[in-house]
């Protein structure tokens, strides 16, 4: 496979950076310095929708104040600290570059449950705690997991002198983990902050227009396909899911880093068995669990296997074929999930503090359309859709027929 498709050709801080982007590098290394000796913590957010080049960002942000941790004349110098990171497939990208870079180290990185259980028995002092896809952390206890608190940012801001995070709210995928901007603030607010929100598509070659359609849909709301949907970007509505993956197959031939996901909706359980998407003319497995360091989009079988959220949250494709499953339907111009339906019951978990019954089931729609966004997001030079619900799916494709 091309080295340009390496997730870690990517991220790494080699990597030049658009000028908004060093100014922030910039503006956050000067946060740091400037707060390093205060009194309080300090919180520094950046907000960005997927694809905006928040992990690059970071990445360089890290490498960069490892450095001054080295230089004598920093006030950075001896600083103790940590890249966090709660998704498994990123840690071993970021781990992976670790090794390669000048004073960054893999035993910087770390997921937060383990941060935060060997601080508790080391008491270590620590200056900077970066936590990359920060809509990860658990927002409650997850004793599975081996997390006995209530909220790992907290904990870590606890832990830390300064935090520096990213957020995209549309990232949340699961209820143990449920965030919104609300609940952020009223983790942050009591300290020193600031904050800094990435708008520009780094990840899609897509139209604004149609990145902005995909968000309306997901946030539920089905609107016109925008005139220049396929402007500069493959974008297909597909009639059959067999033909997608057929052109998906294809374009993984021609450029590699092209897979088929899909949302929730198809029978799947953590029993080591092969589990499948079926729909007329198709049949796949889901994505098997990955215990190489590889991520799992850079394995080359993977292309015989379905991805799902979890695999491909974080990760650029070259193409992506996203089924949308059968818990995703349209009343009028609304977009609905059918929880009936769902399948994957270990992202929508009950949770004690969340007691309106209303509240609740309104959260696990956000969130299943929230994977969905995820989804629909990874496509660098192109985005192909089949819709398993036939209704929407001939909505759909009658609009793209006429673009």
């Amino acid at each position: 496979m091309a080295n340009s498709n390496a997730a870690d050709d990517k991220l790494a801080p080699s990597k030049k950076l658009t000028a908004e982007q060093a100014e922030l590098v910039e503006r956050i290394k000067q946060f740091s310095i400037n707060h390093i000796s205060d009194d309080k913590h300090a919180v520094f957010t950046i907000y960005g929708d997927a694809g905006t080049g928040k992990s690059v960002i970071l990445s360089k942000l890290f490498y960069d104040i490892q450095q001054l941790a080295h230089d004598k004349q920093s006030p950075l110098y001896k600083s103790h600290n940590y890249f966090l990171v709660n998704h498994p497939e990123i840690l071993k990208v970021y781990k992976k570059m670790a090794g390669s870079q000048k004073n960054v180290l893999k035993k910087n990185f770390n997921r937060p449950t383990s941060f935060i259980n060997q601080n508790d028995k080391t008491h270590e002092p620590v200056d900077i705690t970066i936590i990359d896809e920060a809509h990860l952390l658990l927002s409650r206890g997850d004793h599975y997991n081996n997390f006995y608190y209530d909220n790992q940012l907290s904990e870590i801001i606890k832990r830390s002198q300064i935090t520096i995070l990213v957020f995209d709210h549309r990232q949340v995928l699961r209820t143990k983990s449920f965030w919104n901007i609300e609940r952020l603030h009223h983790i942050i607010d009591p300290y020193t902050n600031d904050e800094y929100h990435l708008t520009h598509q780094f990840r899609m070659a897509a139209s604004d227009s149609l990145v902005q359609w995909i968000n309306r849909f997901t946030d539920g709301t089905l609107t016109p396909l925008p005139k220049d949907a396929k402007k500069d970007y493959d974008f297909r509505i597909f009639d059959n899911a067999e033909e997608m993956r057929k052109l998906i197959v294809e374009k993984n031939n021609e450029v590699g880093l092209s897979r088929i996901v899909s949302t929730s909706g198809y029978p799947s359980t953590l029993d080591g068995g092969k589990h499948y998407v079926l729909e007329p003319d198709f049949k796949m497995p889901w994505d098997q669990y990955n215990y190489t360091q590889t991520p799992w989009a850079e394995i080359p079988e993977t292309i015989n296997e379905v991805g799902s959220m979890f695999t491909c949250q974080g990760f650029d494709l070259n193409y992506v074929g996203v089924i949308l499953g059968p818990i995703i339907h349209a009343e009028g111009d609304q977009i609905k999930v059918n929880l009936g339906k769902f399948t994957d019951v270990e992202s929508l978990k009950k949770r004690a503090d969340i007691t309106d019954v209303d509240e609740f089931n309104r959260i696990k729609q956000e969130l299943v359309l929230n994977s969905a966004n995820v989804l629909l997001k990874r496509g660098v030079k192109g985005l192909y859709i089949f819709i398993s619900n036939k209704d929407l799916r001939d909505k759909l494709l009658k609009d793209y027929n006429q673009l």
